[in-house]
């Protein structure tokens, strides 16, 4: 009897369609033909490897609206979103290309009598596991320059997402090679069983404790991975800061994708001298955000993914409520309607509460106050997390902003650079990193080749 892989809306728990999971055996021969696959791309030129990949993105763009609709259903964003999802990995592929090609060109010194050339050549089969929160761009940020660099993939889509993954995999492969970019359909399971694979790399996104495992496993093999992991992203508001700035990013980065985001802010630290205001202006500015399914145009807040992951954030919001937190805006517990989570913000978040040091992944702004900027600082760093961080504020903001244990750091903005930088976590967020020519050279393996200069050449 075949095990299906069931999805369902969770806006409503209504049941959208199925797929099958994927065998263990599946899984090898699907490996297998991936090999076969790469061996054939790798002999292209990067110029015709690129020239390919941009025809798939014009057919992506294409189904940019059909695709997004089944995004939007599938995993909840609101359809704007959802299709600007698509849309945009569609027209990034032209620009990463470009950026992989140049980190990816030779790289030549001459000295001591010799020549050394650096060439970075494809690393074989890549394995991607990738979230739901971000069903298509996440997979897409590392399968293009996966296969860019003359790889091929098999991409292993979170369960809660599959069909929308299989929409895009089978949209560009309207112009791919066969076999070069495959699905797998499963769970842990078959997440494991593709780490253990005959695939040359693995590239994960998701939680720190998958990552753990994935990482243990993959060093039986000595296997490289990239990996991007959670966050518990701080952001500390100095007394100079332009509140109105500072209480719209802080809720607008705390409530986007109805706060499932990895880099969404998680706790905010605010001057004593300021905080009466900044927690007025917070309640009332979540006072605007909607909550509703995709079908509503209105709404700026959708679905939790699940229910484990919605108790989850309600367990965060009780026990802080338990532990002294004041309630500002939202509700506590089972008040919150099925699927949903309404926009909440907490203030006087203390150390010994679980939304103080857990991951929530939820649309909570937690609020916390300081007088000293060194305890906000230690704070803000007291937590295995470091992807993202950012500090509002003036005269202080770029000393606060050097303290930070973070991989990305914004001032008076979002973290995360612009252009190719890497998208990049400290500590446990992290293992390696997306995106800038370092990030585009993980996908490759590096060598070496050296020569004596004019050997063999007569002597005079």
């Amino acid at each position: 009897m075949l095990e299906m892989l069931r999805s369902y809306d969770p806006s409503n728990g209504s049941f959208i369609g199925e797929v099958k999971k994927t065998s263990e055996e599946e899984l090898k021969e699907t490996v297998k033909r991936s090999a076969a696959a790469q061996k054939e791309w790798a002999a292209l030129s990067i110029d015709e490897r690129i020239d390919v990949l941009q025809r798939a993105g014009h057919a992506l763009e294409r189904k940019s609206r059909q695709i997004g609709s089944l995004l939007a259903m599938e995993m909840g964003k609101c359809w704007r979103r959802a299709v600007g999802e698509v849309s945009g990995s569609a027209n990034s592929i032209a620009y990463v290309a470009a950026r992989v090609k140049e980190a990816l060109q030779p790289v030549v010194t001459e000295g001591y009598g010799s020549r050394t050339t650096i060439k970075y050549d494809p690393i074989g089969v890549c394995g991607i596991i990738s979230p739901w929160n971000y069903p298509v761009s996440m997979a897409h940020w590392m399968i293009i320059p996966a296969l860019t660099a003359g790889n091929s993939v098999v991409l292993k889509p979170s369960e809660e997402t599959p069909l929308v993954a299989k929409a895009y995999v089978e949209c560009l492969n309207t112009v791919l090679p066969e076999g070069l970019l495959q699905i797998v359909y499963g769970d842990e399971e078959q997440g494991k069983a593709l780490v253990a694979s005959d695939v040359d790399f693995i590239g994960f996104t998701g939680s720190m404790e998958a990552g753990k495992h994935i990482l243990k496993a993959a060093a039986e093999q000595l296997k490289p991975v990239m990996m991007e992991l959670g966050g518990k992203d701080p952001l500390i508001v100095l007394e100079d800061a332009e509140i109105e700035d500072a209480v719209s990013f802080a809720v607008a980065n705390s409530l986007e994708n109805a706060g499932q985001m990895c880099i969404s802010t998680e706790r905010v630290f605010v001057h004593e001298s300021i905080a009466d205001e900044f927690e007025k202006k917070a309640a009332h500015y979540v006072s605007y955000y909607k909550v509703g399914p995709y079908t509503d145009p209105q709404a700026h807040v959708g679905p939790i993914i699940n229910d484990k992951q919605r108790q989850r954030i309600i367990e965060h919001i009780d026990d802080a409520l338990d532990k002294g937190a004041r309630l500002l805006a939202g509700c506590a517990g089972e008040a919150h309607p099925d699927h949903f989570i309404i926009p909440t913000v907490l203030a006087d978040i203390t150390d010994d509460m679980i939304i103080a040091k857990d991951e929530t992944f939820g649309p909570v702004v937690c609020i916390t106050r300081f007088t000293d900027v060194e305890d906000a600082i230690a704070a803000a760093n007291a937590t295995d997390y470091g992807l993202g961080a950012v500090v509002y504020g003036e005269k202080d903001a770029g000393y606060v902003a050097s303290r930070l244990d973070a991989g990305m750091i914004g001032i008076n903005t979002g973290a995360g650079g612009g252009g190719d930088t890497p998208w990049v976590g400290a500590k446990m967020s992290g293992y390696g990193y997306h995106g800038s020519p370092d990030g585009h050279r993980q996908f490759t393996q590096p060598r070496v080749i050296n020569e004596v200069i004019g050997y063999g050449e007569a002597e005079e």
